[in-house]
């Protein structure tokens, strides 16, 4: 099911940007009992996004009305949400007068073995790099060849995700998902201030987290500190948090600041979908 300008149907524009130049940005949202859960902090990010982009945002009111339409199609599925510069004719330059475009699309909810939240996943390091770009760093804009490459590395079933570094050589995030380690029961994740994508519930883990008076440490880090790590979990907003089990040869453990931060998490969902709209 799509809605594009508030019409059902299902094409675009070729002429647009979205389509030329990946001129624009998205959001996927989980929705469960037919509620877009965080759906506040998706739209945020969205909003934000097209400041740093300089696309108009459409009226909030109608695209979170919109939203709630949609999802109320299917109790658990995933909302898509995509914005564009609109139409503008052939070359960089654009156009002087910008109708932003917006698609939204619903889709059934991935079914993921449960042996991914409880046992944790396996991955592997991928030999794609991502970029230096700071003005772009952190939003979610629709170019994402570098993600599309790295999970094009492997096609082996019982690896469930691929871990991607920057040009420099420090850990980011993996090809869909945030990262986060322990050591020495110390939280840490990646800092996203020249690559990677500022995700949704990596968001939210950091503000839970620091409500309990142990803040996580935000930093620039290597391979080889990462394979040192005591815990590793991944997050994103339809998975939540996977905790890792091995990466390439090395192995870990199910610790206990992971299950602690699972279950925070899972206290947070449920608050956020019982206010949800």
């Amino acid at each position: 099911m799509i809605l594009v300008n508030g019409e059902y149907k299902d094409q675009i524009d070729l002429s647009d940007r979205g389509f030329q130049y990946g001129d624009g940005l998205f959001e996927t949202i989980a929705v469960r009992n037919g509620k877009p859960v965080c759906f506040d902090r998706h739209l945020a990010r969205l909003k934000a996004g097209c400041e740093r982009l300089f696309i108009p945002f459409p009226d909030t009111e109608l695209l979170t009305l919109e939203a709630h339409q949609l999802s109320l199609q299917a109790a658990d599925s995933v909302l898509k949400i995509i914005l564009t510069r609109g139409s503008g004719g052939r070359g960089y330059r654009q156009p002087d007068i910008i109708n932003t475009t917006r698609a939204l699309s619903l889709h059934p909810f991935p079914e993921y073995s449960l042996s991914y939240k409880e046992q944790g996943i396996v991955t592997r390091f991928c030999n794609t790099r991502l970029g230096i770009n700071p003005a772009l760093a952190g939003i979610k804009h629709l170019n994402r060849l570098e993600q599309v490459m790295a999970r094009a590395e492997w096609s082996d079933s019982s690896i469930q995700e691929g871990i991607m570094l920057d040009v420099n050589d420090h850990v980011i995030e993996g090809t869909m998902t945030n990262l986060f380690y322990v050591k020495n029961n110390r939280l840490y994740t990646s800092s996203l201030d020249q690559a990677g994508i500022a995700g949704i519930i990596r968001g939210v883990i950091i503000q839970i987290v620091a409500e309990t008076g142990y803040p996580v440490i935000e930093h620039k880090f290597t391979k080889e500190q990462l394979l040192s790590a005591d815990e590793l979990f991944l997050t994103n907003s339809i998975i939540g948090i996977w905790p890792v089990r091995q990466v390439d040869s090395t192995f870990y453990r199910k610790g206990l600041i992971t299950e602690k931060v699972q279950t925070m998490l899972n206290e947070f969902y449920n608050r956020t979908i019982k206010d949800a709209f």
